[in-house]
């Protein structure tokens, strides 16, 4: 059902692009909030109110996403996620009211929804091109992409670019890298059928699935949002010293993404997952039982490893043990792992509140005995399958 471009290198650069596309996008306008902040004149309560709006459009655009990629193809629905995403980026920076900045925020989530579950459907049709795994190097572009737009944002402050001039430029040079690479995008028709949804959830065998990217993801949002209030709190390293286990995670977790394709075609993906859920298990409790600077910076480096490569490799599996559409089987798993990403970091909040940021990373490692439980289940399930269909034959 996929027809290669001019050839598999050709595919894997232009997918390459879009999730360069995706994370230089996205972490420019991360990169301004405090701009954008000072000049709404919002406080932060207020600021978290409106920054809320960016989830909520990506999550209800999840279902949506799902289904359109049963009805279009992949490469056509990411092209118009691309084009949205960034005419969004461009129009944060010319908000006057906060009204305005959350109704683009809820498109810009939209959008980002519609790019990122189909650029995932095209890495999974680049990865059949391949007999050896290539899948998790197109996230660690998009980490690189991420560091990219940061420091590109820190310049622009520093020389005091005003945000709507700096995302202007980001959006047409995007835009224009989109179109650009839009040519060797996988041709991926859609699979249609009778019983096509509107809705997509995940059904019993794609749930696991869903779950253990929903346990990776909460540990994503957990990092993003306390690793550097628990290494102040918790960890009471020099003042200089409380982003260096943010900055050690973030390291580790792009290395992995770079590195993990090589581990892969040694080990296997279900092993790959196996021994990530072990590294985040481990992580957390290192740093949840010796609160200590150099301890804390191992424990944010196994986590970061630990979450590198486990929901690209998640998103291989099930594409390739379901009959559902791959985009629609993407956007099913990716509904129930964005919750992860949304409900749990607020969780950790209540959680540190009563009994302290120690207490609610040691509650965290349970995700990494989750996901170490769940593929192991789904290995054997696939053994068995093999297994019932050699007696058959």
């Amino acid at each position: 059902m996929t027809k290669a471009p001019s050839s598999p290198r050709a595919a894997r650069l232009a997918t390459a692009a879009f999730f360069f596309i995706s994370g230089f996008s996205f972490s420019s306008w991360a990169s301004r909030i405090p701009d954008i902040q000072r000049q709404l004149s919002l406080n932060k309560a207020e600021l978290g109110f409106f920054l809320f709006a960016l989830p909520i459009g990506l999550v209800l655009t999840l279902p949506v996403t799902g289904y359109l990629l049963q009805r279009h193809s992949s490469r056509n629905i990411m092209m118009i996620g691309v084009l949205i995403f960034n005419l969004m980026l461009g129009l944060i920076g010319v908000v006057t009211e906060p009204w305005q900045l959350g109704l683009v925020l809820f498109c810009f989530g939209s959008s980002r929804n519609l790019m990122n579950i189909s650029v995932n459907a095209q890495s999974v049709a680049v990865q059949a091109l391949y007999n050896r795994s290539i899948i998790t190097t197109f996230h660690g572009v998009w980490s690189l992409a991420g560091f990219a737009a940061a420091a590109l944002g820190a310049i622009m402050v520093d020389v005091s670019i005003a945000p709507s001039w700096h995302f202007a430029g980001v959006s047409v040079l995007m835009t224009i890298m989109g179109f650009l690479a839009f040519p060797d995008s996988p041709h991926q028709p859609p699979t249609r059928s009778a019983d096509t949804k509107r809705f997509i959830w995940p059904d019993k065998h794609l749930m696991k699935f869903g779950l253990i990217s929903f346990a990776v993801m909460a540990c994503e949002g957990t990092m993003y949002d306390w690793s550097n209030i628990f290494f102040r709190e918790a960890v009471h390293p020099p003042e200089k010293l409380i982003a260096a286990g943010y900055v050690i995670y973030m390291i580790a977790m792009s290395t992995g993404r770079f590195t993990g394709d090589s581990l892969v075609n040694k080990v296997g993906v279900p092993a790959m997952i196996k021994y990530s859920g072990i590294l985040v298990l481990c992580g957390f409790m290192l740093s949840a039982v010796a609160p200590y600077t150099i301890t804390a910076s191992i424990g944010f480096m196994m986590i970061g490893f630990g979450v590198s490569c486990v929901v690209p490799l998640v998103l291989r599996m099930a594409t390739t043990t379901t009959s559902m559409n791959s985009g629609a089987a993407i956007a099913a798993v990716s509904t129930v792992g964005y919750m992860g990403f949304l409900v749990v970091p607020p969780v950790v909040g209540f959680l540190a509140e009563a009994a302290g940021m120690r207490w609610a990373f040691a509650v965290m490692a349970a995700f990494g005995i989750l996901i170490t439980v769940l593929i192991l289940q789904v290995k054997e399930a696939a053994q068995t399958t093999t297994i019932n269909e050699s007696i058959k034959a």
